[in-house]
């Protein structure tokens, strides 16, 4: 899949800091969260800027050019690819905010990371100039790193939530400073532990109006972030979302790959190379791999004509867009079993790269936004059914 000039440059800048990422990674599991010096070599390289819009320093990227290049940070590192992932989901959350937050956050800062979890709602009190905002959210993948983190909260007037005309609670979008926030220890986990998904909370601290925000379908797009890549609102970063499995299962085919050359599995004569259940196994792995990732790039590059061309997207784009993620994920989770399978005892020995591969592909199959459940969404709406997924509406 090509890239724009700058998606190029870019991906050679990953290039460039391959070793350090890679060196970190086992630092990053047993930590449970990034290094400093991979984060920091990801600043240096100014990947976390990559989606900022050019106005607030940013490099501005297209939607398909930022995809690969977290689809390399991944078949570098799942934990590094998917934090990255995350902070440029959060640079697209700031377009529900006014235009002055997003400078805040960005202006001069170009390389903020912005982190957090929008589930469950917290509670906002209204107070004079914004609320007084207590909640907990968990799964903030990134935290430990962050500047900025955002999280959810419905409006309550007195013991009850306002409500909407239909009835349904107001929910708003909160930001607010690193330093505001409380780290809770909780990410111990199967796979993906490098990310540092821990809870964060805050405790009765004021947010002003400019930082919250209604969390609702958007109309119109502030200043600085009226760009294609934020008219895909919500959807740029559920594409994304596909990128850490892709680049995953990369990563666990090209290890399979060089095992075969190498190993001569035991009771046997030929190397895993020559015999033809690891052949058939590597062939099937790299069609999944390639039919998944040419459905995501697909369906992202027909949502970045439209939003080029000054539009939002179309309900038939997004469901396109769910169901290129939720497939992609779990044929990513596919082509980890068939290398699993095809390496043998290779597969379950920890100084080898495979069992991670298996463990983090599996994680990532649990993303609300990426689970078979979206399949099932998505079903409904093609059986003319009202969906159970909100986020269509976004």
């Amino acid at each position: 899949m090509a890239t724009t000039v700058a998606g190029t440059s870019v991906l050679e800048r990953v290039r460039a800091i391959a070793p350090i990422i890679q060196a970190n990674a086992a630092n990053a599991e047993r930590g449970r969260q990034l290094s400093k010096p991979a984060v920091q070599a990801m600043i240096d390289a100014g990947l976390y800027r990559m989606c900022v819009p050019q106005v607030l320093g940013g490099l501005e990227m297209d939607a398909v050019g930022a995809i690969r290049v977290l689809e390399e940070v991944s078949r570098l590192d799942s934990a590094a690819g998917w934090n990255l992932m995350i902070s440029q989901g959060g640079v697209s959350l700031c377009t529900w905010f006014p235009d002055e937050t997003g400078r805040e956050i960005f202006a001069g800062h170009p390389d903020a990371i912005v982190a957090g979890a929008l589930t469950p709602p917290g509670r906002a009190v209204p107070v004079e100039g914004g609320y007084r905002v207590t909640g907990r959210w968990p799964f903030a993948s990134g935290c430990n790193h962050a500047s900025w983190l955002v999280g959810s909260a419905m409006i309550f007037d007195g013991e009850e939530p306002r409500r909407e005309e239909n009835g349904n609670p107001i929910q708003l979008m909160v930001a607010f400073p690193k330093d505001e926030v409380t780290i809770l220890d909780t990410w111990h986990t199967v796979g993906m532990r490098g990310t540092g998904s821990h809870d964060i909370t805050i405790q009765d601290a004021f947010v002003a109006h400019s930082r919250a925000v209604q969390l609702a379908p958007l109309t119109e797009l502030p200043k600085a972030f009226d760009r294609p890549l934020f008219r895909m609102t919500i959807w740029f970063i559920v594409g994304a979302l596909a990128a850490p499995s892709l680049g995953t299962a990369r990563a666990a085919i090209d290890a399979l790959l060089e095992l075969g050359t190498k190993k001569t599995p035991n009771y046997t004569r030929s190397p895993l190379a020559e015999r033809p259940v690891a052949q058939m196994q590597a062939a099937r792995a790299e069609a999944l791999l390639g039919a998944a990732r040419a459905y995501l790039y697909e369906t992202v590059s027909d949502g970045w004509d439209t939003v080029s061309q000054g539009r939002f997207l179309t309900e038939k784009q997004k469901i396109a867009i769910q169901l290129a993620v939720s497939h992609a994920t779990s044929s990513a989770a596919d082509v980890v079993d068939l290398v699993h399978q095809a390496a043998g005892t290779s597969a379950i020995r920890e100084e080898q790269p495979f069992e991670r591969y298996f463990r983090d592909a599996h994680t990532m199959t649990q993303h609300a936004f990426g689970s078979a459940s979206r399949f099932e969404s998505v079903g409904k709406l093609m059986f003319g059914l009202e969906t159970d997924w909100p986020f269509f509406a976004m």
